[in-house]
């Protein structure tokens, strides 16, 4: 908890912000960038991303500086809206992705017969992984596109642990009834 001189320190650094002053801006860029950029990072998996997230974050709070209002500390706010960055991409990416999925086939050229054979491996692998109930196929696409874990997969998600296992568990075993391929 912030002390009362910590607290009014923060809200005269606010106040210069919305007047535009900006070495107030920059003081709270170079005090919360990297913590917020490896906190988003650790949402995406993806450090480019990371920083344009946060970057655009603080971009959105030079633009609006005038009409911001914050009513938690000043940290607690960043670190919601990176969060909130970060989730918006990840569904962002998960659309894109289920789009791309979705979509047929490019037409075939005459291509070596394995490329063929993989071709319709991955056809056959992506209309399962598509067939999937939509949360099972989310969770299934973070863990194995996302490489997120478990942990990682219930924050982002706001579940628990044991829902994503037993989600994967669903999942896989979907897949593995779909696709035809044996337990060993």
């Amino acid at each position: 908890m912030a002390s009362p001189d910590e607290r009014a320190a923060e809200s005269t650094l606010l106040a210069r912000l919305r007047a535009g002053d900006r070495p107030a801006f920059e003081q709270i860029f170079r005090e919360h960038f990297e913590g917020l950029a490896g906190f988003v990072y650790r949402l995406t998996r993806s450090r480019a991303i990371a920083e344009e997230l946060v970057q655009d974050l603080f971009l959105e709070i030079w633009v609006r500086r005038e009409r911001l209002v914050i009513t938690e500390t000043l940290r607690t706010y960043l670190f919601r809206a990176a969060r909130n960055r970060a989730f918006n991409q990840l569904r962002r990416n998960k659309l894109e992705r289920l789009w791309r999925l979705r979509q047929p086939p490019l037409p075939e050229s005459e291509t070596v017969e394995h490329e063929h054979s993989n071709d319709e491996l991955a056809a056959t692998i992506r209309l399962a992984v598509a067939s999937l109930p939509d949360r099972c196929r989310e969770i299934f696409l973070l863990s194995r596109e996302q490489n997120m874990t478990y942990a990682e997969i219930a924050q982002v998600l706001g579940i628990s642990i044991k829902t994503v296992e037993t989600q994967m568990g669903r999942a896989l075993k979907a897949l593995r009834t779909r696709l035809n391929v044996d337990e060993r």
